[in-house]
């Protein structure tokens, strides 16, 4: 596919996309295949502990936290199945993988829209598991904008998301301190997210947990995190089989969060104290 260049007013920068392709109606589902390449921006929320450090000092700590405030990813995809995963990095100052980081970040993830089902690979402190689920519900605002997004025409929708329901496989001590603590009355936090979908590849597929629009999604905003695709690689000529991984001790979302919770709850009691 011949490359253009497209430039993402919302970080400045210059990335390739494939030009335009749409899928006829009466073509092989199984001969259909695609790879879409992601990165993602985070920016870094210090809090009030952030405004006592000096431009130098902040700078440091976003060098260090660079492989986990931006990421690479690779969606594989046909009409009805895709397996999306994450390019590891080599940690910004020391050269190494991101252990610790690993434990809560998305492992190898495959979502079938026609089955409504996703099944996830997770490690967490050195134990496979698989997360079997549905997909999660998202009722998508359809919105008139669109903008182009190289020779892709691509149209805004937008939804409201809980939280926990975006990064299940994350931990967050607060969670833990409200279950301790029995505040079952808080509302739930939820998260706008914005997505910008083309049409001119009509599957429903996207990134992480997102999807269910009438076309591939090539960027998507939700809370501090930006993803963006830099290219789209249609009918690639080594083409893969997409599945489900096979390894690990099947689980739900839920019981995942649970296990999480269980195991930081041992942690800090071993370290004497409350968080």
């Amino acid at each position: 596919m011949k490359s253009i260049l497209l430039k993402f007013s919302v970080i400045f920068l210059t990335i390739g996309l494939s030009n335009g392709f749409t899928i006829d109606g009466d073509e092989d589902i199984q001969d259909f295949q695609g790879k879409a390449y992601y990165f993602s921006k985070a920016k870094m929320d210090l809090g009030t502990w952030g405004a006592r450090l000096s431009e130098g000092q902040k700078k440091e700590i976003e060098a260090r936290m660079k492989n986990r405030l931006q990421k690479n990813y690779v969606l594989t995809f046909n009409r009805e199945a895709s397996f999306f995963e994450e390019e590891e990095q080599l940690d910004a100052m020391s050269g190494a993988t991101d252990s610790w980081g690993k434990n809560f970040t998305p492992g190898h993830q495959y979502k079938n829209v026609k089955t409504n089902s996703q099944v996830q690979n997770q490690e967490f402190y050195g134990k496979n598991f698989l997360v079997k689920d549905s997909l999660q519900p998202i009722e998508w605002l359809m919105e008139k904008e669109t903008k182009q997004i190289g020779n892709y025409t691509c149209f805004k929708a937008t939804a409201s998301i809980p939280t926990n329901e975006l990064a299940w496989y994350n931990f967050s001590w607060n969670t833990l301190n409200d279950d301790l603590d029995g505040d079952t009355e808080k509302e739930t936090p939820m998260t706008a997210v914005e997505a910008w979908y083309t049409p001119q590849i009509p599957v429903g597929h996207g990134p992480l947990e997102y999807w269910g629009l009438p076309g591939l999604i090539l960027e998507v905003s939700a809370g501090n995190t930006t993803m963006l695709c830099s290219k789209i690689v249609l009918n690639p000529k080594d083409k893969v089989e997409i599945k489900a991984s096979d390894k690990g001790t099947i689980v739900t979302k839920q019981e995942y969060q649970h296990i999480i919770s269980e195991k930081m709850k041992e942690f800090r009691a071993n370290r004497g104290g409350r968080r």
